[in-house]
């Protein structure tokens, strides 16, 4: 097996998901590591949590791929104060590198929506996105089925969270024309209005920009845990990455539930 470095790493995330196609916003690529620092064993994530690097130390990974920025948002200070400083020193202390890769694995051939629309066996309708920005799929079903149906089947497709699902819609509706954005997706909600589709899946619905939507729309709509969705992606990028190294690293996928939301009553 050939040992290979966190740049070699790198190259092929870079060539998977390009770092120059992340919206503007966004924080990808490499967060914490030195890029001569030896690679046998990485484990994805949605989030880098405590727990997650606890998880990679026990394990023995010298690399975290999270679909999630750890920093996101301006940062000033990574001292051990606060929660991301205590995450940084741990994964500096043993000798763990952080990459992102977010909305550049949103938007990327195959990417988050694709694996989602695979999980649901839909067929992905080639080079259509639902957004200028190659955010989104639209996808068919094998065959239609009532919204009731649809909306069981990601339930139990979907890793299980205290989050239920929530849908909007007549239940005993026919579906087949589906929508699909992984992660936080009412943004998209008036591109989805002038498609032809049935359901629009994805999570993070506001509470007004739905209700709107339900009110002057015939297309449903299923919100989902942004953790679960999103999760899906990562047994497709591990795959993927291990065969663009030709097996020379060891690829794990955590299976930790970093959604917030523990409890549901």
């Amino acid at each position: 097996m050939t040992t290979l470095q966190v740049a070699d790493v790198m190259r092929a995330m870079v060539a998977r998901y390009p770092l120059e196609s992340a919206e503007e916003w966004d924080s990808v690529g490499l967060v914490v590591g030195d890029l001569d620092a030896k690679v046998r064993r990485i484990v994805f994530t949605v989030d880098v949590t405590p727990d997650v690097v606890d998880e990679a130390i026990a394990i023995g990974a010298q690399m975290i791929i999270a679909h999630h920025p750890l920093l996101l948002r301006g940062v000033t200070s990574v001292a051990t104060t606060g929660i991301k400083g205590r995450i940084v020193s741990k994964l500096i202390k043993h000798g763990i590198a952080l990459y992102t890769a977010h909305t550049n694995a949103d938007v990327a051939w195959p990417g988050v929506s694709d694996a989602i629309c695979a999980e649901l066996s839909l067929e992905v309708a080639a080079g259509v996105s639902l957004s200028g920005t190659g955010i989104g799929r639209l996808g068919t079903l094998p065959e239609p089925v009532a919204l009731r149906e649809f909306a069981q089947m990601i339930s139990l497709k979907l890793p299980e969270t205290a989050r239920a699902i929530h849908v909007a819609g007549d239940l005993d509706a026919i579906v087949s024309r589906v929508a699909v954005c992984g992660g936080a997706g009412d943004s998209l909600l008036d591109a989805v209005a002038v498609l032809e589709v049935d359901v629009y899946v994805t999570s993070d619905l506001r509470y007004h920009v739905a209700q709107e939507f339900a009110l002057t729309s015939t297309c449903a709509l299923i919100d989902v845990s942004h953790w679960a969705a999103e999760w899906l992606w990562l047994p497709q990028a591990a795959q993927l990455l291990h065969e663009d190294l030709s097996g020379n690293v060891d690829v794990s996928v955590s299976t930790l539930i970093t959604d917030p939301w523990t409890h549901s009553q």
